[in-house]
This record gives C-alpha cells, structure tokens and sequence, in this order.
C-alpha cells in the first residue's frame, strides 16, 4: 500500500483536513462555549473530534478501498450553539449519546441506503455541484482579500496544469505557503497554545425535554444536511459506497466517544471531494489513500488537541479559500457536465443546482436537504408530463 503512496495523495488529504477544520471549527468552538465547558473539557471535545474523524475515516477507507471520509456534523454543531443554552453538560453529553445510537440504528437497519437509490445521477450531481459551487467561487472572491497571494496560486494552478498536472494543487499549495510567510500573512506565532490536552470523560444524565428538543434534532440535521450529500459525492465520483456499514460505524464513534465531546460523525461531502476528485489521483482505485492520509492527519491533530488547531488558525483565510476551490474546480465541473448533460428534464438538474447554491435553510434543515426534495417532486412531474405527452405506438403491420 505504502509503495503506491503519492505527492498527491498528502496533498488531497492535508488539503481536506486544512478545509475541514479552518471552515468551522469556529462553530465547535461556539458550541463548546454554549454548554459551558471548562477549558479542560473543550481540549475534550477537540481531541474527540480529531480522533473520531480520523480513525473512522482511516478504518472505513482502507477496509473499502474507497476515498471514504468522515466529518464532524457542522450544521449539527451550529444547532448546539442555539440548543445547548442552559443546558447542563452532563444532560447534552445524553444528548449526544442518544443521537448516536440513532445513528447507528439507522445504519444497522439500511433504510437510508435504499432511500439514497432512489436520486437519479443528474440530480445528484447537481446537488454536488451545487454544495460546491461556493468553495470555488471563494477561490476567487478572495482576490479582495489579498490580491498577490490568490494571483499567485492562480497562475501556479495554470502552469500546473500545462507542465505538471499529477502535482498540481501540492505545488499550488507550496506556492502559496511560500508566499504568505514572506509576506508576513500568517497570524501572530504567538497566540498559539502550547498547553497539553488530555480527555476528560463526562458522565451523561438523561433529560427527556433535552433528548427531544437537541438529540433528535441533532440527528435528524446530520443525516438530512450531513450524510445524504455525503453518499452523493461518493456516487458522483463513481463509487458504490457502503452507505448502511458507514452509519454503523460512524454512529458507534458517536457513542464511544460522546462522554469526551464527540458530539456526532457523518460521512463528509466537502472534503471528501477534495480527496474522491481526479486532483487527487487519476486513478480511481487508489484515490482511498489520498482519505487514509487525511485519517492519519486528523488522528494527530486530534492528539494535538488545542495546539494542533491553533496553527490552523493562523493560517490566511485567503490561501484556505483559494487552495480549497481550486482543489475542487474539477469535481465542480465535472458534476456539472453531468448533470446538465441529458437535455430530457434538465429543468430539474438544474433547480436542484440553484437551490443548493441559495443557502435556503427550513426548520434547521439546510438547503441541500430543499433542494433534493424539490428536485425530485420537480423530476416526477416532468416525467410524468414527457410520458403522457408521448405519441402511442404505431400498430404493428400484419
């Protein structure tokens, strides 16, 4: 396995996990806040996490031989900023450990992989598409932010492209690093926090109003914002992921280590692109070690607990934004292709593309969850509309 270890695989998968953490671990870091964690407590949580993503995302991908990667529930932690207000740790730490055995029934029982079957490859495309489309206009919008450094990784990315495209975003990467430390663009050294983290196990107390009002809640925004466009950047990409087997084992991480933090683990769809596209090997078969190497990464981030992620904090948010939507701009353009490429009940493609890009959020739920819906009844009607419109056949000549 190690021998066909390349460049672009570290790359995909330090990649993934600079994406991961610098696009919300803000949001972790609000919810730590909300239920009123000790500083002890919150080296907890990150520890948890990193662990959690990391050992799931190694395990799953190297026993399928798929670039299968998992993530923290970010929409999941933005409804404990709000839902965890007033309520004691132990009582969210119930929480927690209700929404994972949820989880984990939901894999052992398989109704969400037949339920994810059932969405047409055009509009999971689309949907693709779609949740990706903001990461690679970022990558150009952040030509405000500083002009030099995205200009430079730019016109990397275009030499890339020409002479060397099997080292591409790696050396695009180099690029900007490179760049942003001569220019001083990284953040002050010295906020980083060099203090050792270590885990701290919180017994859990069951609260009824709380289970309702933040476990199943919590649950019910991972699986519909988190791991139905999880499963379909997999598909998107051409595998058959495992869907029932990856809600198993991320719902049993999810209890395990729910007393230290771990609030909730889903299949990834973001970064999982970044490591399941052509950018990160072109050969589909081995694009599972470009995730492998982002498990190892975020099983030592994870072990470095506050520290680790301090580094990422200082890096510009500029170089993150850029890097990310180029890394992605392949995946982006090729589920587009897809998606719009069937002239019949285009329409429906294409109003799941829009209203995933629209950021529209109901009842918590997020656009993509909306936007598969809307699709879909959108799809039916115009199916439904060409085959009663369809002329009837000829009789056939005696």
């Amino acid at each position: 396995m190690l021998k066909s270890l390349k460049l672009s695989h570290l790359a995909a998968g330090a990649i993934a996990v600079l994406v991961g953490y610098t696009s919300s671990v803000a949001i972790i870091f609000q919810a730590i806040e909300a239920v009123g964690a000790t500083q002890a407590q919150a080296n907890s949580w990150l520890i948890a996490l990193g662990l959690g993503m990391g050992l799931t995302s190694l395990g799953l991908s190297l026993w399928f031989r798929m670039p299968i990667l998992t993530a923290w529930s970010t929409p999941g932690a933005a409804l404990l900023v709000v839902g965890l207000k007033d309520v004691p740790i132990e009582q969210a730490i119930g929480a927690f450990l209700f929404c994972g055995a949820l989880l984990t029934l939901t894999g052992l029982t398989g109704w969400f992989e037949r339920l994810s079957q059932l969405i047409p490859d055009r509009l999971a495309n689309a949907l693709l598409a779609g949740i990706l489309f903001q990461f690679g206009l970022s990558a150009f919008t952040a030509l405000n932010d500083d002009t030099t450094l995205v200009a430079l990784m730019g016109v990397s990315f275009l030499i890339g492209r020409l002479w060397f495209p099997r080292y591409n975003i790696p050396v695009v990467l180099l690029a900007g690093c490179l760049w942003a430390g001569l220019s001083g663009s990284f953040g002050d050294v010295q906020q980083l926090d060099l203090s050792l983290s270590l885990p701290v196990p919180v017994m859990p107390e069951f609260s009824f109003p709380v289970l309702i009002g933040v476990g199943l809640p919590l649950y019910i925004v991972t699986m519909c914002s988190q791991n139905m466009p999880g499963v379909v950047t997999l598909r998107s990409a051409g595998y058959e992921p495992p869907v029932s087997a990856s809600l198993t084992v991320t719902g049993i991480a999810s209890i395990l280590l729910a007393p230290f933090g771990g609030y909730a683990f889903n299949l990834a769809a973001i970064t999982a692109a970044i490591c399941a596209g052509p950018e990160a090997d072109d050969d589909p078969k081995t694009r599972y070690l470009a995730s492998a190497t982002a498990g190892v990464l975020y099983c030592c981030v994870g072990l470095g607990g506050a520290t680790v992620i301090s580094l990422f904090l200082i890096a510009p948010q500029a170089l993150v934004a850029t890097i990310a939507g180029l890394a992605l701009l392949s995946t982006i353009g090729n589920s587009l292709s897809h998606a719009l490429s069937n002239s019949q009940n285009r329409e429906a493609a294409l109003i799941t593309f829009m209203v995933t890009v629209s950021g529209i959020s109901f009842f918590g739920i997020g656009a993509a969850f909306w936007a598969l819906v809307i699709g879909l009844v959108v799809n039916q009607l115009l199916t439904n509309r060409t085959e009663t419109n369809a002329p009837a056949s000829a009789p056939q000549a005696r």
